[in-house]
């Protein structure tokens, strides 16, 4: 029964966990052999969980090479989940998708970004609040950027037209991987 006890509480303080680890082996779901004319595409959009799924889903198949759960956007070296949902580190739950930019563009990604979540919603989606969850588009390139600012403008204009976008479109800073339950969480777990 002892031996039972340590599991058990793995189990039970798991969402906890502060692991570094960095990267996932091929049966966790990382990719291999990007060539060199992928693309990165981070945005923010709530749950992290949600977004990967919605993004794999959508995109798969179809020009999305990796697409992996992380942090971005605050000022705490290797942040671990229980460390950002405090709101204190500045961090978003992120998405950062590598894609083939022959096979689906940068502003394909941003748009369909604006059309699955409400970016209108301060530091919320849904019942989730706090700055972790913020809407937000963190480009890699000046061209990103200008793209970013296009397609956010064509999303107010055309499909927000009742609330004002609270994006933010920030450079893309330095990324942490979240901890590795967190990656393909949904694919794992279907019901949350």
């Amino acid at each position: 029964m002892a031996s039972l006890m340590p599991n058990f509480l793995s189990r039970f303080f798991r969402p906890f966990t502060s692991s570094t680890k960095m990267g996932l082996g091929p049966a966790e779901g990382g990719a291999q052999n990007i060539p060199d004319t992928a693309q990165k595409c981070t945005v923010a959009a709530g749950c992290f969980w949600g977004v990967e799924h919605l993004f794999r889903k959508n995109f798969g198949e179809q020009g999305l090479y990796d697409a992996r759960v992380g942090y971005i956007g605050g000022d705490v070296n290797n942040p671990g989940y229980r460390a950002v949902c405090t709101g204190r580190t500045g961090h978003a739950e992120a998405l950062q998708m590598t894609f083939d930019p022959s096979v689906i563009s940068y502003s394909t990604l941003l748009e369909f970004f604006y059309k699955m979540h409400d970016p209108t919603t301060k530091n919320r989606q849904g019942a989730d609040t706090g700055t972790q969850y913020r809407s937000a588009i963190f480009y890699h390139s000046p061209e990103q950027e200008s793209m970013a600012k296009e397609v956010t403008e064509k999303a107010q204009t055309q499909w927000w037209k009742s609330g004002k976008i609270s994006t933010e479109i920030l450079e893309a800073g330095q990324w942490w991987d979240a901890e590795t339950y967190h990656q393909l969480y949904l694919h794992k777990n279907p019901g949350g």
